[in-house]
């Protein structure tokens, strides 16, 4: 299993939201001269990151910025608003086990329980983390690289 890399691509655009604001206008397509990804895909994550409220996005001279605090936004306010978890569920079940197998006939109830605990606890990690850190962290190799 792999998150989707929406994820780290929207924490990237937010680092340089808040690094370039005010300098240059951080759009769709700057933002995707940094990521090196599509605009296209680019804007679609704008797109659910607004839709979230976790970012205004100004035509004309405005561009794209954060809409709150970067302390309070988490990380996992990022993951619930770029990734497509079905149901708040991390772990996707494979279809029909075979209920003719004892273990397929038990496999949730074997495995539910845990899954959730690891989602849990992955969860929480991510709500521990605020783009504050990342903007910290951001400006920590920014400085050693001389910029």
């Amino acid at each position: 299993m792999q998150i989707s890399s929406r994820f780290t691509l929207a924490v990237h655009m937010f680092a340089c939201m808040d690094r370039f604001q005010g300098q240059y206008k951080v759009t769709s397509d700057f933002l995707a001269g940094s990521t090196n990804v599509n605009p296209v895909a680019v804007r679609k994550i704008l797109g659910q990151l607004k839709a979230a409220g976790l970012v205004e996005v100004t035509r004309g001279t405005g561009g794209a910025s954060a809409a709150k605090p970067l302390d309070q936004i988490s990380f996992l306010d990022i993951y619930h608003a770029v990734e497509c978890v079905e149901h708040g569920e991390l772990f996707h079940f494979h279809e029909n086990p075979s209920t003719a197998c004892p273990v397929g006939r038990n496999i949730h109830m074997i495995l539910d329980d845990k899954l959730q605990r690891v989602q849990k606890a992955m969860e929480a990690e991510l709500a521990s983390i605020t783009l504050e850190d990342v903007k910290r962290d951001t400006k920590l190799y920014l400085e050693r690289d001389g910029v």
